[in-house]
C-alpha cells in the first residue's frame, strides 16, 4: 500500500512516519500527514457510522494529530521498562476511572482495556457493541464520564 510503501526494511512504520513529520519540509509533512489520516480513516472502517474521506479535513489538525500519535506510539507513549501501566495498575486503586471501547476498534484490542480494568481496583469498563474507535456513542459516554468527575470533584 502507498501507506507503507515508502518505509525502510526493518524500520517500523511508525518511526517512520514520525520523523516524517519533523522533516524541515513542509510538502513532507503534507504528504505524511496526508497519508496518515488516510491510513487512520480507513482502519476506523469497520465502524457501523463510518463515511469515506478525510477523517480529519482541516490540514493543520490532520498534521496536529498525525505528529501527536506517531510521536508517543514511536516512543512506546513513554511507558516502557519499569512505566508499564498495566504492571503498575494497582497505583490506581481509589483514583476513579472509565474505560470506554468500542467493539469495532482494530487499533485496539478490547483486551486491552479489560486487562487494565482487572488491574484496576475500582475502574469501570464500558463496550460500545456498535462502534469503532471514537464513534459518537463513546464520546458522549466519555463527556458523561468527565462531566461525572468533575461533579464529584474527583
Amino acid at each position: 500500500s502507498e501507506f507503507a510503501a515508502d518505509v525502510p526494511r526493518g524500520t517500523r512504520v511508525v518511526d517512520h512516519y514520525a520523523a516524517l513529520m519533523r522533516d524541515p519540509d513542509p510538502a513532507v509533512r503534507t504528504a505524511a500527514a496526508d497519508r496518515w489520516d488516510a491510513w487512520e480513516s480507513t482502519h476506523i472502517s469497520l465502524d457501523p457510522a463510518w463515511e469515506p474521506g478525510p477523517l480529519n479535513e482541516d490540514l493543520r489538525v490532520r498534521q496536529n494529530v498525525a505528529t501527536l500519535v506517531t510521536h508517543y506510539w514511536s516512543n512506546d507513549c513513554f511507558l516502557t521498562g519499569d512505566r508499564v501501566v498495566l504492571d503498575r495498575a494497582g497505583e490506581l486503586s481509589g483514583i476513579p476511572g472509565v474505560l470506554i471501547h468500542g467493539r469495532y476498534d482494530v487499533s485496539g484490542p478490547a483486551i486491552t482495556p479489560w486487562r487494565l480494568h482487572q488491574a484496576w481496583q475500582g475502574s469501570r469498563y464500558l463496550i460500545v457493541e456498535t462502534e469503532g474507535h471514537g464513534g459518537p456513542i463513546e464520546m458522549g459516554m466519555t463527556a458523561e464520564a468527565i462531566d461525572g468527575f468533575a461533579q464529584r470533584g474527583a
